[in-house]
Parts: C-alpha cells; sequence; structure tokens
C-alpha cells in the first residue's frame, strides 16, 4: 500500500502521504504528517506540478512517482503513498 522513502542516516525533516483521490481531477492529495511548514508546502508544490492532472495508471505517472520519491530524498522528506490498492512489496 506505501512506499517510504528516506534518503540518508540523518533524521527526516518531514513526512509526507500521497493520497490517490479517484479517477476526478485532482487525483492526488499531499497531507504533511510532521515538518515545518514552509518546507512541507513547498514540497507539496513540487510534488502537484508533477502529479496534480496525472492518474497512476498513466505512463507518465511511474517515471513522474520516481522523480517524486528522489525530490524526497534530496530534502530528507519521508514519502508514503496510497493508491487506494495494494501494490508489490519489493524483494529485498
Amino acid at each position: 500500500m506505501s512506499d517510504i522513502t528516506v534518503g540518508n542516516d540523518e533524521p527526516p525533516i518531514g513526512q509526507a502521504t500521497i493520497v490517490y483521490l479517484g479517477p476526478a481531477v485532482p487525483h492526488w492529495e499531499i497531507r504533511p504528517v510532521f515538518g515545518e511548514r514552509e518546507v512541507m508546502d513547498s514540497f507539496r508544490d513540487r510534488v502537484n506540478a508533477r502529479l496534480l492532472l496525472l492518474p497512476p495508471h498513466d505512463p507518465q505517472f511511474r517515471r513522474n512517482r520516481e522523480r517524486v520519491n528522489r525530490d524526497g530524498e534530496r530534502e530528507n522528506i519521508v514519502v508514503e503513498w496510497d493508491l487506494g490498492y495494494p501494490e508489490d512489496e519489493p524483494e529485498s
């Protein structure tokens, strides 16, 4: 159900859950869990720019999801995804 990404060994500066709302636009809601308001608002703006009009079945979604995850890693923000359906767990 979720894909959690953390960039380094330092404690995260924030956490966001990205939730798929359904087939009607907007498709996504970015819910900050914790972190400074300015940092999380800036992250939300960048995520919305990549995902707002893009449903998860669109081929561009996978590329943009990876970009969002990398952005979270760079900013040291934990990113959790809730697509509304179970996802295959990556093998370790």
